[in-house]
């Protein structure tokens, strides 16, 4: 029997996008808390349930939708000029200045990175989901396993900045990722066509958080 196969080719697949959202990946996304700190500053986020709450909306209905068409839109792209005009609309979409830090500045690492290991020269610095949309193309990865890593990934790094932020235990904080799975999933699915014509963002408190943030006096994450 040979090892080879459709099989085959997906399980690569899942360990490329295991290494490449992994806490250990270089792009110091444990840095970021994505306006959460000014949230937790201003009493809007608690506890758990509050978190759970707060991080639903933002994958729902701000920034993991938009940066789920921001991947899917770049993994479609013809060309490097197109993956370029993709990336600034990710820029101007941006609510806040460190939210375009943000979103920049993982990006410059996860290209740096990633070309270095998989030797692709024709990944200049984008915005982060642009940067992971446009190395799944080049790598040959799929789109709907990408969007979910990247999503799981994005939850995962806020729910571990909650834990750090708020009283929200191991085991509270391990459900809410849990919790927050399936609608990564969904969103991945439902973003899949990459129409930014469908961009929106309704998370007028998170996005007031992150500027307020840029202010805070006391802090420890950048964003």
């Amino acid at each position: 029997m040979g090892t080879g196969g459709p099989t085959a080719m997906r399980i690569d697949a899942v360990l490329t996008l295991t290494q490449w959202f992994s806490p250990a990946y270089p792009v110091g996304a444990f840095g970021y808390s994505h306006g959460l700190e000014a949230a937790v500053e201003a009493g809007e986020v608690t506890d758990a349930a509050s978190l759970h709450a707060w991080l639903h909306d933002i994958l729902e209905h701000g920034t993991g939708r938009a940066d789920a068409l921001f991947l899917a839109a770049s993994h479609a792209a013809e060309s490097p000029a197109e993956v370029e005009t993709i990336d600034a609309t990710a820029r101007a979409f941006a609510a806040s200045a460190e939210r375009l830090a943000e979103t920049t500045l993982q990006g410059e690492a996860f290209c740096e990175i990633t070309a270095q290991i998989w030797d692709h020269a024709d990944l200049p610095m984008f915005t982060y989901p642009v940067a992971a949309g446009r190395a799944a193309r080049l790598c040959d990865l799929p789109l709907d396993l990408t969007s979910a890593f990247y999503l799981q990934a994005f939850a995962a790094n806020l729910v571990a900045a909650g834990q750090r932020l708020a009283p929200v235990g191991q085991a509270a904080a391990q459900r809410i990722l849990h919790q927050l799975a399936p609608l990564c999933s969904r969103i991945a699915r439902q973003t899949r066509e990459g129409d930014l014509s469908t961009l929106s963002s309704t998370v007028f408190l998170a996005d007031l958080a992150s500027m307020r943030h840029e202010t805070q006096h006391s802090r420890i994450f950048r964003t």
